[in-house]
């Protein structure tokens, strides 16, 4: 069983990688949504996989440290593309998400987004 929670978190980059003359070598914003999924089986007693509220928290903590900033200048995310904003997500919520399953994270205003599903295993 899965259960998921969304974020959303505003914020600005560039691509240092982008050709020269391309929009997204400049400065831009985005909205973003991010989705967290944990899998697991529901506690005999609680009858959740995960509470909420402690996956709330665990995203707050997350959504404070990429909500309006440039994502350029946040540890570990000097190249700040959808698929290293997902990983980075995932080794921060990692270790607080018991059951972390899988992320997604979209950019409302292009139609765009990454699934991350962790590490691959092996």
């Amino acid at each position: 069983m899965r259960i998921y929670k969304d974020f959303r978190f505003e914020a600005a980059h560039f691509l240092p990688n982008a050709p020269e003359g391309h929009p997204n070598a400049r400065i831009h914003g985005h909205s973003f949504r991010a989705r967290v999924w944990v899998q697991g089986t529901p506690d005999a007693t609680t009858g959740v996989v995960f509470h909420f509220d402690e996956l709330e928290a665990a995203l707050k903590d997350a959504q404070r440290a990429l909500d309006h900033r440039m994502l350029n200048d946040v540890e570990g995310l000097t190249t700040p593309t959808l698929e290293h904003i997902t990983m980075w997500l995932w080794d921060r919520l990692s270790g607080q998400v018991p059951g972390l399953a899988e992320i997604e994270v979209a950019r409302d205003s292009c139609n765009e987004g990454c699934v991350y599903s962790g590490p691959a295993k092996g």
